[in-house]
């Protein structure tokens, strides 16, 4: 049986496997929630939020070839979690490897990128390394970091464009 791969909140919510398990926090896991990461543990904070209207949608993948669109990657660490001014994420059970983010402010929580004539992004978006985007998301390369297994910190920075 394989482990499963968890998150955390900020927010006080867990969600854990293939299953995608909904753990409501008791007051130690909020507490887990604001420690500093353990081993196999990436803590995401992100910066510049608009609004806290809608949800935050995080994956974090290895896979380079479905980047940044991790939902095609049974492997990837991913979660939904309400928007707000201070949005922490925590990844747990994180097998060192080379790791790429990719977050979505879906401010109407319809479950997609909402976009202007079809290319210009409405919504908000993120990557990991601050990756640049231009005429269209950052390459895997771009956006990959090395995790060793240690317990980390990223921020990442919440872009808008309209």
């Amino acid at each position: 049986m394989k482990p499963a791969r968890c998150i955390q909140a900020v927010s006080g919510l867990a969600l854990c496997g293939a299953a995608s398990m909904l753990v409501a926090a008791t007051p130690a896991t909020q507490a887990a929630a604001t420690a500093a990461p353990a081993e196999g543990e990436i803590v995401i904070t992100i910066t510049n939020m608009r609004s806290t209207k809608g949800v935050i949608r995080a994956c974090m993948t290895t896979n380079e070839d479905i980047f940044p669109r991790c939902r095609k990657d049974p492997q990837s660490h991913r979660t939904v979690v309400p928007a707000g001014q201070n949005v922490q994420l925590r990844f747990v059970g994180v097998k060192p490897g080379k790791y790429a983010v990719a977050l979505l402010h879906d401010e109407n929580d319809n479950g997609k990128a909402d976009r202007a004539l079809g290319m210009m992004p409405k919504e908000g978006f993120g990557f990991s390394r601050d990756a640049k985007v231009r005429m269209g998301p950052p390459k895997f390369k771009d956006a990959v970091f090395d995790y060793s297994g240690a317990g980390e910190n990223l921020t990442i920075r919440m872009r808008y464009l309209l």
